[in-house]
C-alpha cells in the first residue's frame, strides 16, 4: 500500500513537472525580475547577478568526495541559482549533451548527466535511486523508440526555462528534463 502512494504521487509530481515544463510555468519578466532581486547583496557588481561561480581548490579536487556528492553529475565550476539564471548556450550544450547520448543509446554517457534519485517513467520503475540501478535497467529498456525520436527531433536552439527546467522534447510526452540541482545542469526525469 506504501509503494502503491508513493507511486502515485511520483506520478503526480512528474505529471505536474512535464505541464509545468511544457507550458513554462506562466514564467513573465516581472516574476523573472522577483527571482533576480532575491539573489544576496554579496555578489559583487560585476559579476552577473543571475550567475554565481565557484573557483575550485586543488586540494578539492583530489580530496576523496562524500558519497552524497556522487548525485549530481561532474561539470564545470559555473553554478546556478535556480533554472532562470542559466544562459541559452548552456542550456543548448547541456542539451545537446542528452541528444548526443540518446543517439548513440549511450546509458553511461546518460547517467553521467542524471542527478539521483531521477525518476524515470517506464511501468513499474518510478524513481530509481541510484545510478548503479539506473544503468542496470539497460539502454534498451530506456532507449525507446518514441523517447529516441521526440529526442532526435527535438529543437535546442531556444529552450525556455520554467521553475521545472528546461525539456528536451519535440513537444511528445516521451521527453527528458533537466534543470538545475544543487546548483548544476543534471537530467531531473525521463518521461515517457
Amino acid at each position: 500500500m506504501r509503494r502503491k502512494m508513493k507511486r502515485v504521487v511520483v506520478m503526480i509530481l512528474s505529471l505536474a513537472l512535464a505541464g509545468a515544463v511544457l507550458t513554462g510555468c506562466g514564467e513573465s519578466p516581472q516574476s523573472r525580475q522577483e527571482v533576480q532581486q532575491g539573489i544576496p547583496e554579496t555578489i559583487p557588481e560585476e559579476t552577473p547577478r543571475d550567475v554565481v561561480t565557484e573557483r575550485e581548490d586543488t586540494e578539492a579536487e583530489t580530496a576523496e568526495k562524500p558519497a552524497q556528492e556522487e548525485r549530481k553529475p561532474t561539470q564545470t565550476s559555473e553554478k546556478y541559482e535556480d533554472n532562470f539564471a542559466v544562459d541559452k548556450e548552456a542550456a543548448k550544450a547541456f542539451a545537446q549533451k542528452v541528444k548526443d547520448a540518446a543517439a548513440e543509446k549511450d546509458l553511461e554517457a546518460l547517467a553521467e548527466l542524471t542527478a539521483f534519485p531521477v525518476y524515470v517513467g517506464l511501468p513499474d520503475v518510478d524513481v530509481v535511486e541510484t545510478r548503479e540501478d539506473f544503468l542496470k535497467l539497460g539502454a534498451d529498456e530506456v532507449f525507446t523508440d518514441d523517447l529516441l525520436e521526440s529526442i532526435e527531433k527535438a529543437d535546442i536552439d531556444d529552450l525556455q526555462p520554467s521553475m521545472a527546467g528546461f525539456s528536451v522534447s519535440d513537444g511528445r510526452t516521451a521527453n527528458i528534463n533537466f534543470g538545475v540541482v544543487d546548483g548544476v545542469l543534471a537530467i531531473n526525469g525521463i518521461n515517457y
